[in-house]
């Protein structure tokens, strides 16, 4: 009999444990995934939002919905717990970097104050079919697109104005949108404002180029000197993408991550109950197509030359590790812009995406320095 064996005791296999590990977490990457597949499989929805008036009449809203803009269908979100409250529309970045799925959680807090409209534009998430109307893929079409959706969101909830926040891309139509038609519009809130889209986009690389020189990293060097400053050698889809990559390991797209937006994005879509199966698939078909087709005009833009002036209230949202919209520059054009009244908010602890890096921060900003305005009758 062998020393040290104990009957009925199978002896311990070599590396049997990290095997078993591995299945154990194949087996929830497995379950994860499943998961995912099943929801995304599911119709597209949104979950209620319960909430009656004393009489018992329903006055809460989760309705999402096609709309026709500029000829085309085009989705929005439309969420609150009370649909006199007064309505905020959001403009995502981009251009066709949907955020309908990632605000619906970030604005959830907002619902109770405002009704919140989320809309994916031509071309992006559940848009992506109206790309095939390329003619129509400029920036006056968004901006026109724009305030037909506010006078319909106007119309359907008996309202005068409206609060619209855009969020970098966003910022450009919805600036230029307030610009034509400040009779519409209670305040706007511009968020990682966009000014001078080339200078901006300038400042961006060599950020970003400094940092990995720093750092030491000759892959993020070559890589970017390979690309050369903006507009960049050759395919500038894959130059953009190559630069917003390295700039989010450098923590200047969201701060202290070096995921960036990305992380963000895939999270909403993975998580997401408003998008298709297709939705998900086409989602990033719309990212490339909508660059394509935008970014050659979207590089001429130059804020502080076309609208040096705002009729109604205006707040800038800046984060201060913000190297995507560099926030230098919209402090810059910002202390240029003549609006009754403005407002430069820093959020010291984020970067490109304030109002979901600190989204508590947000929320307490929009419920008590622009809440007061959309509910008066003359917004100022």
């Amino acid at each position: 009999m062998s020393r040290g064996r104990r009957t009925g005791v199978p002896a311990e296999v070599p590396g049997s444990g990290r095997r078993q590990v591995r299945s154990v977490l194949a087996a929830a990457a497995g379950a994860v995934l499943g998961a995912t597949l099943l929801r995304a499989a599911l119709p597209a929805g949104t979950p209620p939002i319960r909430s009656v008036e004393p009489s018992g009449g329903a006055r809460s809203v989760a309705a999402l919905e096609p709309v026709t803009l500029g000829g085309c269908e085009q989705w929005i979100l439309v969420r609150s717990r009370d649909v006199s409250h007064p309505v905020v529309l959001f403009l995502h970045g981009g251009p066709g970097t949907s955020q309908l799925t990632t605000n619906r959680r970030a604005t959830r807090d907002l619902e109770q104050h405002f009704t919140v409209v989320n809309w994916d534009q031509r071309g992006a998430g559940k848009s992506y079919a109206a790309i095939a109307d390329t003619g129509r893929m400029t920036v006056g079409q968004f901006v026109e697109d724009t305030v037909e959706l506010v006078r319909l969101l106007l119309e359907r909830f008996h309202q005068d104005r409206l609060v619209l926040v855009g969020h970098s891309w966003g910022s450009v139509i919805g600036a230029l949108a307030v610009a034509r038609h400040p009779e519409l519009f209670s305040c706007y809130v511009g968020i990682g404002q966009v000014a001078d889209m080339a200078a901006g986009e300038a400042a961006s690389y060599r950020w970003t180029l400094e940092q990995a020189r720093r750092a030491h990293d000759r892959r993020a060097v070559e890589a970017l000197t390979r690309i050369g400053p903006p507009p960049y050698r050759g395919d500038p889809r894959s130059a953009v993408v190559t630069q917003r990559h390295l700039l989010a390991r450098c923590g200047g797209e969201v701060h202290g991550s070096r995921n960036g937006a990305l992380g963000v994005v895939l999270g909403g879509l993975l998580r997401s109950r408003e998008y298709t199966l297709g939705d998900r698939i086409t989602y990033f078909r719309g990212v490339m197509g909508s660059m394509e087709l935008l970014w050659p005009e979207l590089l001429r833009v130059n804020l502080r030359e076309t609208v040096p002036a705002l009729g109604v209230p205006v707040f800038f949202v800046e984060g201060r590790h913000d190297h995507e919209a560099p926030a230098e520059l919209a402090e810059q054009y910002f202390a240029e812009l003549t609006a009754p009244s403005k407002e430069l908010v820093w959020f010291e602890d984020s970067a490109h995406l304030p109002h979901i890096e600190e989204r508590e921060r947000f929320t307490r900003f929009m419920v008590e320095k622009v809440l007061p305005l959309a509910v008066r009758p003359d917004g100022r």
